[in-house]
């Protein structure tokens, strides 16, 4: 049996506000680990966009191929290279919008 990836949803993160103000967006999502943070969007809303889901999902992958230090120091460095929109995670989250078997185990947690 595969088991189910928990992925966790914070509402109101300050984290995902200060990505937000530097991105100059009204909403975000971002993702630490296993969870992803949200700021200016309800956790439903959220949940009702599979394309984001799956972008968001892909980060958490993302995160578990490399690690939590690894993951942020590799991003840090291709944003840095390459800037947000051609950043090489970003380009394999937003390839990922599409992939409806990207979601498959995968299990949001229950709102705390």
């Amino acid at each position: 049996m595969i088991r189910k990836l928990v992925v966790h949803i914070k509402e109101d993160a300050w984290l995902a506000k200060l990505a937000a103000k530097r991105m100059r967006s009204s909403q975000m999502a971002m993702v630490v680990g296993c969870t992803i943070y949200l700021h200016g969007v309800s956790r439903q809303g959220f949940l009702s966009d599979a394309g984001w889901m799956r972008h968001e999902v892909c980060h958490v992958y993302q995160y578990r191929q490399y690690g939590i230090l690894r993951f942020l120091w590799l991003y840090w460095r291709e944003f840095h290279r390459h800037g947000y929109y051609q950043n090489a995670f970003e380009i394999a989250a937003r390839e990922a919008e599409n992939d409806p078997e990207l979601l498959k185990n995968i299990d949001f947690a229950p709102k705390a």
